[in-house]
């Protein structure tokens, strides 16, 4: 159905079409058989003390306020991110602000975190139990005077639920986040958290989302950081504002971050680089380019635990899930893997 509907989607504006693919989620009306397939047991794993049926999530960006995480649980998803959240409702950047980069399977979008705001998504969470692992992804408003006051307000508002929170750095559409990156700001920012964190009932684990275009410098201090200030997990890698020259597609030099199969390697060689250092302290999320089994593969045999994608089911569809489910199955089978855990970090070369 998608392969057919496909022209048609894609002749609609990008952002047009996401929000039909979110009005028709909410209509619920495919079975969840439908994303199932034989074997899925291999693929069972833990995350952050939970477990799920898989090792493969829908990132940050689709789901931006919370509308239909349950439904997307339908799709075979393991886990769902929703958000980026910031305190206040905002509209974000002006359209067009995201562009799809046919002939290079990716996406560029400058988006600026648009979402209903903490309390509208705070009440849907309350009102729809997430029936899955569920992340919530925070940051700050575009027109704020305090950034880490922003992130401090909203982790207040989410500790008391989802099963994680992630804090993101790293997008590259919000004037000034990435400077998180540097190691004063972020250990600020992380002692504040902690101080939330002690200070509630709540034992959330919580994330750092990074950037992909750092410097070999700022690893060291984000893994020393993240050692000492105990983050549960850490997401490699939010889009790219590099990475272009090898792009055909003419919409190449828009503004914004890139997704998609264009920093499949990039996130890739990321994670092999934090998961030598941490040496299995720290789990680590890939993100970036992942659209089959292989290339999901590539990722946890990298160092990963697991992934998650978008841009990847914007190209392929709602079926991507129990297509990479299938391969990552059959991929198992001919290595001799019994389950997908067995995987993480074999392939450090």
């Amino acid at each position: 159905m998608f392969n057919f509907l496909r022209p048609f989607i894609f002749n609609l504006d990008p952002e047009k079409a996401h929000d039909l693919a979110i009005k028709s989620l909410k209509y619920n009306f495919i079975p969840q058989k439908l994303f199932s397939v034989e074997n899925e047991e291999v693929l069972n794993t833990k995350l952050f003390g939970k477990e799920v049926q898989n090792p493969i999530g829908l990132a940050a960006g689709f789901d931006k306020s919370a509308e239909v995480y349950n439904e997307i649980f339908k799709l075979g998803f393991g886990f769902v991110e929703i958000g980026t959240v910031t305190p206040k409702k905002q509209y974000g950047n002006q359209k067009p602000r995201i562009f799809r980069l046919e002939k290079d399977s990716a996406l560029i979008n400058r988006l600026g975190f648009n979402n209903d705001g903490s309390e509208i998504v705070k009440n849907r969470i309350e009102n729809n139990i997430p029936k899955g692992l569920l992340g919530i992804n925070i940051g700050p408003n575009k027109e704020t005077s305090n950034m880490i006051n922003d992130f401090i307000a909203c982790a207040k508002t989410f500790f008391p639920m989802g099963d994680y929170v992630t804090i993101n750095i790293s997008s590259p559409n919000t004037e000034g986040l990435r400077e998180f990156h540097d190691k004063e700001l972020l250990e600020d920012l992380l002692l504040k958290i902690n101080k939330i964190r002690e200070e509630s009932n709540f034992k959330k684990s919580f994330l750092l989302k990074i950037s992909p275009d750092l410097d070999d410098s700022s690893i060291d201090h984000i893994i020393e950081l993240s050692l000492k200030h105990n983050i549960n997990g850490l997401i490699l890698t939010n889009t790219s504002v590099g990475n272009r020259e090898n792009l055909i597609d003419q919409k190449k030099n828009e503004e914004g971050g890139l997704s998609g199969k264009p920093i499949k390697d990039l996130s890739t060689n990321f994670i092999k680089n934090f998961y030598k250092r941490l040496n299995g302290k720290i789990p680590i999320i890939g993100v970036g380019g992942v659209d089959s089994g292989k290339s999901a593969f590539e990722k946890i045999s990298a160092g990963a635990s697991a992934v998650q994608l978008y841009t990847g089911m914007i190209y392929k569809g709602p079926l991507i899930v129990k297509e990479i489910k299938r391969d990552l199955i059959n991929i198992l089978k001919e290595k001799g893997f019994k389950n997908i855990k067995e995987v993480i970090g074999t392939n450090l070369n």
